[in-house]
C-alpha cells in the first residue's frame, strides 16, 4: 500500500505554481513592429543566454521534488489489524521528599539493599508495564505540583525510559535557605486532576488512575475533594496505594561522610490513608496500604485483573520510504543550478 506520510506539505504546491507563474510572465517583453526582419543581424543566442532561460526551470522543478520528499511517500510493507483487550490506565505517582524513605529496602545475605520508596516503585511499576503490552498507559508525578511526564501510549519502551529517570527533587539552597521547598511538598488533589484531564478523551471505556502516595495533601491548586469530583463526572475509576509506614524512617540526607559519600540519617513521615481511602471510595475504585516490597507487588496483581475493552487496531510494522528517490534529484538539481547560475552570470540566485 503506497501512502504519504505527511500530505499537508502539499498545500505548498500552490505558492509553487504561483511561482511559477510569475517567472513565466516575466519572460513576456515588450517589442516593436519591423517589417524587414531579414534586414536585422542573425545572431544565435550564446550558451550563457541559454542558462539564463533553463535555470528558473530547473529550480522549479527542484523545489516540486522537495516538497514530494518532505510529504514521505512511503510503502507499507505490512499492515493489519488485531482485537485487544485494553484499558486506558494512568500511573500517578508522588515524588515528594518523603519517597526518599528506606523503609522499603530488603535484607539480603550480605546485608541491607537500600531502595527509597520511589526507587520501589519505579521497579514494580515497570514490572507492571511489561505484563500488560496492549493497554495505553500514561506517566503524571507530583511533588508541590504536577507534571505529566508520558502521554497515553502503548510504546511501553520510551515510557520506561521516562520512568527510569523519574526522581525526587534535588534540594537547592541559597545563602544556606531551601528554596525550593514547594517541590517537596505534596499536592494530591493537583495529581488526581492531572491525571482525569490525560485520561478523558481516550478510546477505552475502562479508564483507570493508579494514585501512589506515602505522605498528606499539604499543597495545590485544586484540593483532593476537587479532584474527587472530577473523577466522578468522567466515570473514572481510582486506585490508591499508601506507601509505607508513618513515623520515623531512615533517609539520605543532605551531609557527606569523609569520602563524599551519603549518609543515612531519619527524617518523619506521615500518611493519609483517611483521604487515599476517601479517594479509592468515592471513585469505586480500591485502596492498598503497603508496608513492604511485596505488598507492592500484591497491590498491582489485583490492579492487573481489571475490566479490558475490546479495540480494533491497526498495526504498520515496516515501511518502504520512498523520500530519497525525490530528495537525492532535488538536491542535485538545486547545485547544478546554483553552479550554473555562478558560471554563468556570476552570482549565486
Amino acid at each position: 500500500m503506497f501512502q504519504f506520510a505527511n500530505p499537508y506539505y502539499f498545500f505548498l504546491l500552490p505558492s509553487l505554481g504561483l511561482a511559477g507563474w510569475l517567472v513565466w510572465r516575466r519572460r513576456i517583453r515588450a517589442g516593436l513592429v519591423f517589417s524587414a526582419t531579414h534586414a536585422l543581424p542573425t545572431q544565435r543566442p550564446t550558451w550563457r543566454v541559454r542558462v539564463a532561460q533553463l535555470l528558473p526551470g530547473l529550480y522549479l522543478v527542484a523545489m516540486l521534488l522537495t516538497i514530494i520528499a518532505l510529504a514521505r511517500p512511503q510503502t507499507v510493507l505490512s499492515h493489519n489489524r488485531r482485537s485487544a483487550d485494553v484499558i486506558a490506565l494512568e500511573m500517578v505517582v508522588d515524588i515528594s521528599g518523603s519517597m526518599q524513605a528506606l523503609d522499603l529496602s530488603e535484607r539480603t545475605p550480605t546485608g541491607p539493599k537500600y531502595r527509597t520508596r520511589l526507587e520501589a516503585v519505579k521497579e514494580t511499576f515497570a514490572a507492571f508495564v511489561t505484563r500488560r503490552p496492549d493497554d495505553l498507559i500514561g506517566l503524571v508525578t507530583f511533588g508541590g505540583y504536577a507534571i505529566t511526564r508520558v502521554p497515553l501510549t502503548t510504546d511501553h519502551g520510551a515510557l520506561q525510559h521516562v520512568l527510569g529517570g523519574v526522581e525526587v527533587p534535588r534540594e537547592v539552597y541559597v545563602e544556606g535557605q531551601l528554596v525550593n521547598r514547594e517541590e517537596f511538598m505534596t499536592a494530591i488533589g493537583d495529581g488526581l486532576a492531572m491525571g482525569c484531564a490525560r485520561l478523558r478523551d481516550s478510546d477505552p471505556v475502562s479508564r483507570v488512575i493508579v494514585l501512589l502516595s506515602d505522605g498528606e495533601s499539604n499543597t495545590g491548586v485544586i484540593t483532593p475533594e476537587a479532584g474527587i469530583q472530577i473523577a466522578r463526572e468522567l466515570d473514572i475509576t481510582v486506585y490508591t496505594i499508601g506507601i509505607g509506614t508513618p513515623g520515623v524512617s531512615q533517609a539520605p540526607v543532605r551531609t557527606k561522610d569523609i569520602f563524599g559519600r551519603e549518609t543515612i540519617g531519619r527524617i518523619q513521615v506521615s500518611l493519609d490513608e483517611t483521604l487515599l481511602r476517601q479517594i479509592a471510595t468515592e471513585t469505586e475504585g480500591q485502596y492498598f496500604n503497603v508496608r513492604d516490597p511485596r505488598g507492592l507487588d500484591a497491590a498491582l496483581a489485583d490492579i492487573d485483573e481489571l475490566e479490558t475493552t475490546k479495540i480494533e487496531r491497526d498495526i504498520y510494522s515496516h515501511y518502504n520510504e520512498l523520500f530519497p528517490w525525490f530528495l537525492l534529484p532535488a538536491l542535485a538539481l538545486f547545485v547544478a543550478a546554483t553552479s550554473l547560475n555562478m558560471l554563468a552570470a556570476k552570482r549565486l540566485i
